[in-house]
């Protein structure tokens, strides 16, 4: 099975048009993914990994790296 990582990677890929490999330590905020495509990621995130995160909650990740360690520990 693929690592979490990777299948966020492949999320994005399919998902967001940032036009480069994903950067999982840099800020959210700082990819120039809008809110509404952020908003659209995570419910993709939620239905891969099985999880009930609202937006709301979505804002303790800073990175995709913090957001990979959120899940690991499910």
């Amino acid at each position: 099975m693929a690592s979490t990582e990777d299948q966020l990677r492949q999320i994005i890929t399919e998902n967001l048009d940032i036009g480069r490999e994903p950067r999982f330590d840099t800020k959210l905020v700082d990819s120039g993914v809008s809110s509404v495509d952020c908003i659209a990621f995570f419910k993709i995130v939620n239905e891969q990994f099985g999880l009930g995160l609202v937006a709301e909650e979505c804002r303790q990740f800073e990175t995709l790296t913090d957001l990979v360690k959120f899940i690991d520990s499910k």
